[in-house]
């Protein structure tokens, strides 16, 4: 019997810091906005959840690191935007993990200046992006939007941007005209 206990002790001890990595959670006051933000890492599903109160421009996100998918809950537009993640230009999974944990913000390159233009079509199907997103964005019009590549001129009215922040190394911007609202 204490060999099954003291064997029990060594699984637990062994295996937390692995469970650990799985899950990281934090929430931080937003540099320079009214307003925190949480983030919570799912390393197991791959998945990175978003919710920012700030009371300018709330929205909630996840980047789905699996399917390459950053879907954003815009509550101001009452939309959701869903578009492919650069994964050459976004952080992965781990950095997120690591800033979360407080380890050299700074050392992480900027995406601040990414651009992403609202299509007009409307999602039809959100189930085929997984429970999350389509929870996520139930209720709501979700429209595809893409990234704008660096050095294109469009015409763009500054009034449709949203400015999306993720810690401090991940800023977006998504403009364009939601149809219909």
């Amino acid at each position: 019997m204490k060999h099954l206990i003291a064997s029990s002790f060594f699984v637990i001890f062994s295996l937390t810091p692995s469970l650990a990595l799985m899950n990281i959670s934090d929430s931080h006051p937003l540099d320079g906005s009214v307003g925190t933000q949480s983030i919570h890492v799912n390393a197991f599903r791959g998945m990175v959840s978003i919710r920012d109160n700030n009371v300018l421009s709330e929205w909630d996100g996840v980047l789905d690191y699996e399917n390459a998918i950053l879907v954003a809950k815009l509550f101001s537009k009452m939309a959701c935007v869903l578009t492919k993640m650069d994964e050459a230009v976004f952080p992965t999974l781990d950095d997120i993990s690591k800033a979360l944990d407080h380890q050299a913000l700074k050392h992480y390159p900027s995406t601040r200046g990414l651009t992403y233009i609202v299509l007009p079509n409307r999602v039809k199907n959100l189930a085929q992006y997984g429970a999350p997103i389509k929870d996520m964005c139930r209720q709501v019009p979700t429209y595809f939007a893409q990234q704008q590549k660096e050095g294109s001129a469009l015409a763009i009215d500054p009034d449709s941007c949203f400015e999306v922040q993720i810690l401090s190394f991940l800023g977006l911007t998504i403009c364009g005209e939601i149809p219909g609202l």
